[in-house]
């Protein structure tokens, strides 16, 4: 079963869509950057397909300069998923892509299914705070995003699932960009964001490396607590990769949305 790429004009945003697999939808948002790829998704292709967007100005989408925060790719990711022409897609979030699927449940939970949240961003909790990403040097990275190192620097400079050099960091550079236009108005979160999950209607599953580095599982009670029908997963031994550290996560994420 091999990948497709789809590309929708959405509001003059071209934007590039990986799909995979058969049977009820899923809308899968990636993080922060596209590093780890999608391959992930494989492990739920068999039951469900996978549409996979790249975010305005990540990965093979084209650029957004007019991306002013958050809100902007909320608006966009809605106007996406009505040109897919899906009805209650399920939708997955990882670490930013969590915050993203958080905004969308809560504004329209109606229009999707189940929700799965792995280690979403955005609560900005002052007691169990996030990494600070300015103080991350570039060789320190891999362990903040793994606990087994070994499979974060798969996909680093060397790693066997890199891009040559000049494509990782001509894609770094412009990823950066793009998030630092949706960090402009709040950084990575909003402030206000604890106070909307309780306007999340849909089944959720909060997903969480035990030993996650990059963003705390110690946040994932207060997920749970705020969001009215929320369960929580929480995968020992592994890091903010839950995902590509243990394929048994991605099997969990599956019987969940099938259950």
């Amino acid at each position: 079963m091999e990948f497709e790429t789809q590309r929708y004009n959405i509001d003059g945003v071209d934007t590039a869509v990986r799909v995979i697999g058969h049977g009820p939808a899923v809308v899968a948002l990636h993080g922060a950057a596209t590093i780890e790829g999608t391959e992930w998704a494989r492990g739920i292709a068999d039951r469900f397909r996978v549409y996979l967007p790249y975010h305005p100005g990540f990965g093979d989408s084209g650029e957004a300069p007019h991306i002013a925060g958050m809100q902007d790719i909320i608006v966009h990711n809605l106007h996406l998923v009505a040109a897919l022409g899906l009805h209650r897609p399920h939708l997955v979030g990882h670490s930013m892509g969590g915050w993203m699927a958080t905004e969308m449940a809560a504004v329209a939970g109606e229009r999707f299914g189940k929700l799965v949240l792995n280690a979403p961003a955005g609560l900005n909790d002052p007691d169990h705070p996030g990494a600070d990403l300015s103080a991350i040097g570039p060789e320190a990275l891999p362990s903040y995003l793994a606990h087994k190192v070994d499979v974060a620097l798969r996909y680093f400079p060397g790693g066997a699932e890199c891009r040559p050099l000049d494509a990782f960091l001509a894609a770094r550079e412009k990823e950066g960009v793009a998030l630092g236009n949706i960090l402009k108005a709040h950084g990575m979160g909003h402030p206000n964001l604890g106070r909307w999950l309780s306007r999340i209607p849909n089944e959720t599953l909060i997903v969480w490396g035990e030993k996650d580095r990059m963003l705390p599982a110690s946040q994932a009670p207060i997920w749970q607590k705020r969001i009215p029908n929320a369960r929580t997963f929480i995968v020992p031994g592994v890091g903010h990769f839950a995902v590509q550290e243990d394929p048994h996560v991605v099997v969990a994420i599956g019987d969940f949305l099938a259950g």
